[in-house]
């Protein structure tokens, strides 16, 4: 849940999403590093990369389910005033187009308090994978659009949401706004 703040306590400003510094929470999708093994196909006239990204998707009977999400853009800077983690399985966000958008993470354990939380803002052809159990808030699109999202399904919900300990407003740095 996110709505403008008047008087935060803590202002977290989100920094560029790098594969070093998301590393403890997930994996970062995307072409960035051009050491990237890759393969022509379909007679020259595309390259496949195959991502070793980490999905966990099946514990206990759970099944891949993809999903589309349209986001509208959010307001920066704003207040968050709840995280989510999924215990049981990762989740992927990957944008359809060009649109950033911000990512607030804490990692897994005990529900974190304000000071735990990490932001970082895509730069429009990232995605991410979240690692199982890592806390974060709900998609916070930079810019509106359509995201495609790969997550654990199963019978039993598998999404805990916990209150932030205190106030807390995420910005942008101003070179990114």
């Amino acid at each position: 849940m996110t709505h403008p703040l008047h008087t935060p306590a803590l202002i977290l400003e989100a920094r560029p999403l790098t594969a070093h510094n998301f590393s403890a929470f997930g994996t970062v999708i995307g072409l960035a590093d051009p050491s990237l093994p890759s393969q022509s196909i379909n007679q020259g006239n595309a390259l496949r990369y195959d991502l070793m990204l980490d999905l966990q998707l099946t514990a206990q009977g759970g099944w891949p389910m993809l999903a589309l999400f349209r986001a509208q853009a959010r307001q920066f800077p704003l207040a968050v005033t709840e995280v989510e983690c999924h215990a049981l399985g990762s989740q992927s966000f990957v944008p359809l187009g060009t649109q950033r958008f911000v990512v607030v993470v804490a990692s897994a354990g005990p529900a974190p308090q304000a000071q735990d939380l990490q932001a970082f803002v895509t730069d429009g052809r990232q995605g991410i994978v979240l690692a199982p159990g890592t806390w974060h808030h709900a998609l916070l699109a930079v810019e509106g659009g359509d995201f495609a999202v790969i997550e654990r399904r199963a019978g039993a919900l598998d999404c805990r949401c916990e209150a932030i300990s205190e106030p807390l407003q995420v910005s942008l740095p101003a070179d990114l706004v």
